[in-house]
């Protein structure tokens, strides 16, 4: 089996945050905009158990569906933004205060957003 990777690993990522009520989900294609990753998932959560409840889930729920795993883990709960890195995706999960400090999303305003659909509510 082909372990997925790119576009369809970034959506599978953003897919499991929405599952744990991640918030302001984006996605972005980095593709010659950056030479970090091809792929960059944000998301916020607004507590620290929120935030460990996004991390947990995103990894695990990837590592179960798909089979792939987070080659580096940056940062911890306690310092409000993680990364999960995929090398070709990064997954970053934020504090909404911390988020709106950085502007990550003024830091990436060349990329191209990715369109996705969070699960309709049922």
């Amino acid at each position: 089996m082909m372990a997925i990777q790119g576009e369809e690993l970034a959506l599978a990522c953003a897919k499991a945050a929405d599952d744990i009520k991640a918030e302001n989900i984006r996605v972005w294609d980095m593709r010659g905009v950056s030479n970090l990753t091809d792929y960059m998932v944000v998301c916020s959560g607004s507590s620290m158990p929120q935030l460990r409840a996004i991390l947990r889930d995103v990894a695990g729920q990837v590592e179960e569906v798909h089979g792939v795993k987070p080659t580096l883990t940056e940062g911890k709960a306690d310092t409000r933004w993680v990364v999960l890195d995929y090398i070709d995706v990064m997954v970053h999960v934020m504090d909404n205060e911390l988020r709106e400090y950085y502007g990550l999303e003024d830091l990436w305003k060349d990329a191209k957003e990715v369109a996705w659909q969070p699960a309709g509510e049922n």
